[in-house]
């Protein structure tokens, strides 16, 4: 008799894979106010660290889709935890050691940004792989795992901080970095199997001669604009629009988003299979859509975080819900369509900030009706989810 393989292993791998995402996404931005202070960077200069991150990860998504299959799940999703812990940890020394601060923070922003990438492109197959009875709330479940991760380095750090003060930061990018190098450990030993066997997955030019491809590809723009528009913008749309303090609306706005975001992947994932998937995100758009309703027209500060806190949890579903569906129903995708649907998340996910931005600036900054301009993301989704249901269900 064989070894009964551990699949536990397997998920506490992914799982701790996107905590480091978020730890990734989410540590750098604490620290635009410090670095601008003691090095000196202009506020321009700092949105740049955000767009080289996404713009790796984009980078890193498109070139997944070819690389992967001859490379092997386990070498690339174990050069996704060097490459994150190496970026982590660079950062307590790089930007000190470069005669330009700045080039070394970027550096390092690059470095973890291709194992952030490599990690949302591989987490998703590698558990949609293993023989768990209920994908769909697995799915879930594993993106909930950001969520948990994004607040954990908002309020972890936040108490370091202001335990032994804002100066230290390079013992707290230190101790991130831990997670993903203890987590080496965890993907060199776990069972990782293949998610379409070998020379049966789909090629991209099959890809993008399928119908239903391209609707999928639509549902993850929809999704990764729907969440990131409002979880980017939540921090300077309480503080602004709302007018509350910065403490509180940190706390009230991101923190909130990402709790109620949380929840709904983790409901989802425990009841998910008494629930049917795409009834769920129909209904989530429509919440959605309230939620920006909400948020763009509230008078009423506590009104207005309300609806900016409750959209968390209404897109919840969207990102990890949209990956379900498309490999359902092209079972046979393989790898370039996780990395091509990952792609096309991130694209969302850069332009609904920038559309918001946008409509805020030519309203004179009224943040408001920037977030206004963004009800279209969940109309269209739901439109997608619902031929999905009427054509391929």
């Amino acid at each position: 008799m064989g070894v009964k393989k551990n699949y536990k292993k397997t998920q506490l791998a992914c799982y701790l894979g996107f905590v480091t995402q978020a730890i990734c996404a989410n540590f750098v931005p604490l620290l635009f106010i410090t670095f601008h202070s003691d090095y000196d960077i202009s506020f321009s200069m700092l949105a740049l660290i955000s767009t080289c991150f996404f713009v790796t990860q984009l980078i890193v998504d498109f070139l997944c889709a070819g690389i992967v299959d001859k490379l092997g799940y386990r070498v690339c999703i174990i050069a996704a935890e060097v490459t994150s812990g190496l970026g982590l940890a660079g950062l307590a020394f790089l930007p000190d050691l470069l005669p330009v601060p700045f080039y070394g923070i970027l550096i390092c922003v690059i470095i973890y940004a291709i194992g952030s990438g490599l990690t949302e492109v591989l987490g998703s197959p590698i558990i949609e792989a293993c023989p768990f009875e209920n994908k769909d709330a697995m799915m879930s479940l594993l993106h909930s795992f950001y969520c948990w991760g994004w607040v954990g380095v908002v309020l972890c750090s936040t108490i370091f901080f202001t335990i032994f003060g804002i100066e230290h930061w390079r013992i707290m990018a230190l101790i991130w970095s831990i997670i993903p190098f203890y987590n080496i450990y965890n993907f060199a030993t776990c069972p990782i199997e293949p998610l379409v066997e070998e020379g049966k997955s789909m090629t991209m030019l099959e890809l993008f001669k399928t119908k239903a491809f391209w609707i999928f590809i639509v549902l993850m723009i929809c999704a990764g604009s729907s969440e990131i528009a409002m979880g980017q913008w939540a921090s300077a749309f309480a503080e602004s629009a709302l007018h509350v303090s910065k403490t509180f609306g940190d706390l009230a706005g991101p923190c909130g988003f990402a709790v109620c975001m949380g929840i709904s992947r983790l409901l989802y994932g425990k009841f998910g299979e008494k629930v049917d998937l795409t009834i769920f995100m129909m209904a989530s758009g429509v919440m959605c859509l309230v939620c920006y309703l909400v948020a763009g027209l509230a008078g009423i500060p506590i009104v207005g975080l309300i609806g900016c806190a409750l959209c968390g949890f209404s897109v919840g579903i969207m990102w990890p819900g949209s990956i379900s569906i498309s490999s359902q129903i092209l079972p046979t995708g393989g790898t370039a369509m996780f990395a091509l649907l990952a792609l096309a998340g991130d694209l969302g996910g850069a332009m609904g900030p920038a559309i918001i931005g946008n409509v805020s600036q030519k309203a004179a900054n009224d943040l408001q009706a920037g977030v206004l301009a963004g009800i279209g993301f969940p109309i269209v989704l739901v439109i997608s989810v619902f031929y999905i249901r009427k054509k391929y269900r």
